[in-house]
């Protein structure tokens, strides 16, 4: 869509948002919006069902009740939006970077949220049965009385909460540690495949003598050792906080950069 037709229809639309009866609710569905320059466009109510807005730029918009069913967002920057009872259903948001957006009571049943950076996002009464939130940042949002949350979570679980746990770790050099996490270590993941724990046990190392962290050179790993981590941090959502760091198969360890 050109710019001046697009801003034809923003102009249109916020003289209906003004109660004038000669605007229009914009219609944008199944527009091709990628790419646009949207940054704090007052979009309430518009139908973008079905439209393509792929790495647009959504930051403070206002899409407070719209309908963005089906629309294509991956890779979209809505950084602060506003989509407060927003039709969301079906819609691509894979990749997405909602930082502190506004998605309460919102409909996200069936998105694909993989990817997608909710740090701090407000999802409060939001609708995510069947969402995809496949190596979604969750940290700090606010999933207080989201539908469905618990099994959609659920799905994407991958640790027992309790028995040993088997696992591999990527060290310096490329060496491998086959380690074995214990019945009562804390254990956690976040919505990806990189899992964190509280202690493990050293069971193989593969490559060298000892393992040496990526990281911090000062944490190293023998055979028959328990290695503990300086500080345990209790929130699944930080992927990459305290805690020893490591994988179920040897080659997500491997691969891992």
């Amino acid at each position: 869509m050109k710019t001046e037709e697009l801003n034809q229809i923003l102009e249109a639309h916020a003289k209906w948002l003004r109660g004038d009866v000669k605007g229009v609710c914009a219609n944008l569905r199944s527009a091709d919006l990628s790419d646009a320059n949207l940054w704090s466009a007052d979009l309430r109510s518009a139908d973008l069902s079905d439209a393509n807005l792929s790495n647009a730029d959504l930051s403070n918009a206002n899409l407070r009740n719209a309908d963005l069913s089906n629309a294509n967002l991956s890779n979209a920057n809505l950084r602060s939006a506003d989509l407060r009872s927003a039709d969301l259903w079906s819609a691509n948001l894979s990749g997405a970077d909602l930082w502190s957006a506004d998605l309460s009571d919102a409909n996200l049943s069936n998105a694909d949220l993989s990817n997608a950076n909710l740090w701090s996002a407000n999802l409060r009464n939001a609708d995510l049965s069947d969402a995809n939130l496949s190596n979604a940042n969750l940290r700090s949002a606010d999933l207080s009385n989201a539908i469905d949350i618990k099994f959609t979570l659920a799905q994407s679980s991958i640790l027992p909460e309790t028995g040993p746990i088997w696992g591999w770790k990527k060290c310096k050099n490329g060496v491998l540690v086959k380690l074995v996490v214990g019945n009562n270590a804390k254990r956690s993941h976040a919505t990806g495949r990189k899992c964190r724990a509280e202690h493990v046990k050293v069971l193989e190392v593969i490559g060298a003598d000892v393992g040496i962290s990526q990281y911090d050179p000062a944490v190293r790993y023998h055979v028959g050792q328990v290695v503990r981590c300086d500080k345990w941090n209790e929130d699944r959502w930080t992927e990459c906080g305290g805690g020893i760091h490591f994988f179920l198969t040897r080659i997500e360890a491997e691969r891992y950069s």
